[in-house]
Parts: structure tokens; C-alpha cells; sequence
């Protein structure tokens, strides 16, 4: 026979299990993220990128942030072999749990948005669709929190998550794709 103590812990228990599940928020698909950082009508080639050692050290440098892969994939629009841009795809931990960010640069390798495609964390930690509109054509030089970012009172840790994903995909560029 199973305890009240043991009925309490069970419900509270399954309670949180899906508080937890609740939390989780996909905002856009693979296909339809593509689809707003080129239109509806370009082409998106996959272009995968293996830093040497070398490299590596200079994607660390630059972005200030240690990379957690071997690999990394740049999506490159086109319309009529015309490169409307890259986007990058960043999954990275905030707390305990992950946000996905698509960072969307222009030809010349400039940030022209960012869109959060997956949060995980309570949606009280994840800083309004505007917020990135700061990052906007910032250089990688000036992407940091002490020379002119504002933070977000409450998504400390996903503005500074974000910016981390941005600097990386700007050294990423800089690094393996503009040279």
C-alpha cells in the first residue's frame, strides 16, 4: 500500500515533469527558418566547414568562446547563383537547458538577424525578439557587454548565451569563409 507522503511525492513529481515539458518552445522548423533568412524562393547549400588546429585557435581568440566541435555548417543562400547571405544554426546550454539561435549574416558577412528557432528554458529567461535588433551590423570587435550591449534583467544568461553563439559565428566567417 503506497503511502499519502508517497502519493504527495508521485504527484508532485509527474507536477513538475510537466511543468518542465511545458517550458519547451520550437518556434520554427529547419525548412521554415531557411525560408526567413532567404525567401521563399532561394536555393540553400550546405556548406560544411573543419577548422585545423590553427584555425581553431583563432576562432577561440576572436570570439572568446571555446569551440565545442570539430564541425561547423554555414547555410548559404542563393537566387540565380547570386549569395543572398549565411545562416548558422547555434544550439547552446543557458542553465540547464538549451536555446537555438539562427544567425543570419549578410554576403559581405555582417549580422542581419537573429531568431531564436528553439527555447527550452522558462520563457521568462528569453529575451524579446528585439533585443537582437542591437546586434544588428555590429562587428565582432564591439559584440561584448562593456561596449554598448544592454543586457536583459531577468535573461542574463540568454543575452550573454546569445552573444557568445554571435561572436562564434562571426569568427567562423571571418576565419574560414571571407578568406
Amino acid at each position: 500500500m503506497i503511502s499519502s507522503n508517497h502519493k504527495l511525492a508521485i504527484v508532485i513529481g509527474l507536477w513538475l515533469i510537466c511543468l518542465n515539458v511545458g517550458f519547451a518552445k520550437i518556434f520554427y522548423s529547419k525548412h521554415e527558418a531557411m525560408v526567413l533568412a532567404f525567401g521563399e524562393g532561394a536555393q540553400v547549400e550546405t556548406l560544411s566547414l573543419f577548422p585545423d588546429d590553427q584555425q581553431k585557435a583563432a576562432i577561440e581568440k576572436d570570439a572568446k568562446v571555446k569551440l565545442d566541435s570539430g564541425m561547423f555548417t554555414f547555410y548559404v543562400g542563393k537566387q540565380a547563383g547570386k549569395v543572398l547571405g549565411y545562416a548558422a544554426i547555434e544550439t547552446i546550454t543557458v542553465r540547464t537547458k538549451p536555446e537555438t539561435l539562427m544567425i543570419v549574416l549578410t554576403p559581405e558577412g555582417e549580422v542581419r538577424n537573429i531568431y531564436t528557432l528553439a527555447f527550452h528554458e522558462p520563457p521568462e529567461y528569453q529575451p524579446p525578439e528585439n533585443w537582437f535588433n542591437q546586434l544588428t551590423g555590429k562587428p565582432l570587435e564591439e559584440m561584448d557587454f562593456n561596449k554598448g550591449i544592454q543586457g536583459v534583467s531577468g535573461a542574463t544568461l540568454s543575452t550573454r548565451a546569445a552573444v557568445s553563439s554571435t561572436r562564434k559565428v562571426l569568427s567562423i566567417y571571418r576565419t574560414m569563409v571571407k578568406k
